[in-house]
């Protein structure tokens, strides 16, 4: 073809086939790890990495994010998400004795004790093909789970059944029981991953929820904070406003910091908790009689916790817009005081301006005088330089004569001069 394709086309495309569930048949035990690193890729791949050099596997490719292997004593799936990785480890057939031996054992253990990062979720499972025989959770409870109230449901139309009870036990892992009823191998398989990811998912989301009752008081005391600025500005001088502003300059900064710190864990806790009721509802759940459903589970105790995380970022949210509109006023004001202040500044510099007109017409009326005064004074001069050579007038009829002309000329010569500057500034 001679079309040419989009530099990112096939990995776009590749995408939706990402991290696809495996193939899985009864009976089986499996380990699940999901670790958080925070998107560390590097210390992922040098993880993943080592495990496959030292079980001879096939190497693994430099932009891959999901990595599956046949190891003979285990089989390995791995998959990188953005703030965690996760782990499975499948062994074939179940022990006498359920969870006596999990699939995590197979695997090398000096290699997981150098994994990097925390633990978000662990699990061991076992798949069990469904008998004749009626499932009763009272007794799986008491011999496999402690005796804890027990989660479950029939799963993908009747076909398949998962248990648990979403308890950590003290080796810090839980336990999830399932029954296959004539599932098909990738249907087990996204069986699987779907309540693996439910658990996943839901302790993710629920990161958010430390993160909202740590800024509960902080949003409380902020509050307050902002009341106290409003009711000042009641009773407010023009010195008081430099003082609001610099707090609630203050207080907007603080506000807007927590809130660039949370907002990534509160958008992200958004996110998973949207993936944990898609996932819930991918189970196509059927009730067992006496059992809470996963989706009862997650509305009683995940979506209130949720909610609570969802109020104080709307809380959040809600501080910040009046903060805004508390700054705009406040801006508002100032600005009405320094325009009145600048209206006080304009009057006295007017006043300011007509007194020094007043003083310069003054000046140049006393200019007119001396200038006539010198003139006359040289008209004096001539005049009597002329009797000198014998002209005969009054020197002194002739000097006063020329006083008026020649103050009028004086007063006219400095009007003209005056039109002509006015000229000047109306260019």
């Amino acid at each position: 073809m001679s079309l040419v394709d989009h530099p990112q086309r096939r990995a776009l495309n590749d995408e939706v086939h990402a991290r696809p569930p495996e193939q899985l048949r009864s009976p089986q035990r499996l380990t699940y790890l999901a670790i958080y690193t925070s998107g560390d890729r590097d210390a992922d791949t040098a993880a993943i990495s080592d495990l496959i050099k030292r079980m001879g596997g096939p190497a693994l490719g430099s932009e891959q994010n999901h990595y599956s292997a046949d190891f003979g004593a285990f089989r390995v799936k791995w998959e990188r998400h953005n703030e965690f990785v996760r782990y499975k480890f499948f062994v074939e057939g179940v022990e006498a004795e359920p969870f006596s031996d999990p699939a995590i054992n197979a695997v090398p253990q000096d290699w997981l004790a150098s994994l990097p990062g925390s633990l978000i979720a662990a699990n061991h499972a076992i798949i069990l093909p469904l008998t004749d025989e009626p499932i009763k959770p009272d007794t799986l409870s008491d011999s496999l789970f402690s005796g804890n109230a027990l989660i479950g449901s029939m799963t993908s139309g009747g076909k398949g059944l998962a248990l648990t009870d979403f308890r950590i036990r003290d080796d810090g892992f839980g336990r999830v029981l399932f029954y296959d009823n004539g599932l098909t191998p990738r249907q087990l398989g996204r069986l699987v991953q779907r309540v693996m990811e439910i658990d996943t998912y839901r302790v993710m989301s629920l990161l958010t929820f430390p993160v909202a009752k740590a800024l509960m008081p902080f949003l409380q005391q902020s509050e307050h904070e902002l009341l106290d600025i409003i009711r000042s500005m009641d009773n407010a001088t023009e010195q008081d406003e430099p003082k609001l502003f610099d707090r609630i300059t203050q207080l907007e900064v603080q506000v807007e910091g927590r809130r660039s710190d949370a907002n990534f864990r509160f958008a992200a806790g958004n996110a998973y908790y949207d993936i944990v009721l898609a996932r819930v509802d991918d189970l196509r759940e059927g009730r067992i009689e006496g059992l809470q459903t996963f989706r009862e589970f997650n509305e009683r105790r995940l979506a209130p916790a949720m909610a609570t995380c969802r109020a104080v970022f709307a809380r959040h949210e809600a501080l910040l817009d009046r903060i805004g509109r508390t700054t705009l006023l406040l801006s508002t004001r100032v600005n009405v005081t320094r325009e009145r202040q600048n209206q006080a500044v304009l009057k006295s510099m007017d006043r300011r301006a007509n007194l020094q007109l007043r003083l310069q017409q003054t000046v140049e009326g006393l200019s007119v005088a001396a200038i006539s005064y010198y003139i006359v004074g040289l008209v004096g001069y001539a005049v009597k330089g002329l009797r000198a050579y014998g002209v005969a007038f009054d020197g002194d009829v002739a000097t006063a004569a020329s006083i008026p002309i020649v103050v009028i000329l004086v007063a006219l010569g400095l009007w003209r001069f005056h039109k002509a500057l006015e000229k000047d500034d109306s260019k």
